[in-house]
């Protein structure tokens, strides 16, 4: 059996530019980032962001993409997947 991914619309944020908001700019950081951190769920860390998934703790480096799902859950996405699977939105 073959299936096709449903078209969605996600929200996604370079985990670089979250590091150095994290840093200098913390109010400029997304909510769904600020509130999960809240809530121990996410650590900014010197290496890239931890992020604690169903799976288990996932690393985001630098270069990656942070994904918000479509139930508010976040993980990161390597950018040669995120390139193939997601396209930009019209906002």
């Amino acid at each position: 059996m073959k299936f096709t991914k449903k078209p969605v619309t996600i929200e996604a944020w370079p985990a670089l530019q979250l590091l150095l908001d994290a840093a200098g700019n913390w109010d400029s950081l997304p909510q769904q980032i600020r509130e999960a951190y809240e809530r121990g769920e996410l650590v900014f860390a010197p290496d890239g962001l931890l992020i604690r998934t169903l799976e288990g703790t996932m690393t985001a480096d630098p270069t990656d993409m942070v994904i918000c799902g479509v139930k508010g859950e976040l993980y990161p996405c390597k950018p040669d997947i995120f390139g193939a699977t997601y396209e930009p939105a019209e906002e």
